[in-house]
């Protein structure tokens, strides 16, 4: 999937969830972006959890109320400045990682063993690159 596709994917499925002001805050090339910077420091563990988060986002057999939590937590990711500050080398990433550990417990009764593998190939894809 190339990032133009996916940007189109992503922003169609976001206008069907969150209001144009929220878009502003948040793009699949934001999140792409942000994946690519820290991939090798957040570690294997923390960008699958991401991508399966991402996964369930553009199902569209997912509830819109249910991608409004992975939306934010989508958005706790990319954003720079969180609970534990990602530039912190070793703990930087716990916080993500425990947004997105909770969210996806949260959410389990809604992730297939589709999602999963879709989500290990993403990641894989993405670890294979560097």
């Amino acid at each position: 999937m190339n990032e133009q596709s996916q940007e189109q994917i992503f922003s169609g499925t976001i206008k069907d969830c969150v209001q144009q002001e929220d878009m502003n805050n948040f793009s699949e090339k934001q999140l792409f972006s942000k994946i690519r910077k820290v991939l090798k420091l957040a570690g294997r563990g923390v960008i699958e959890k991401i991508m399966l988060l991402y996964v369930l986002f553009i199902d569209p057999d997912i509830p819109k109320n249910i991608k409004l939590i992975i939306f934010s937590g989508l958005t706790y990711f990319i954003l720079p400045f969180d609970a534990i500050p990602d530039f912190l080398v070793g703990i930087g990433y716990t916080d993500d990682l425990s947004v997105a550990l909770g969210i996806i417990y949260m959410l389990s009764k809604y992730i297939t063993d589709e999602h999963k593998s879709k989500s290990q190939e993403l990641t894989n894809k993405l670890f294979n690159k560097h």
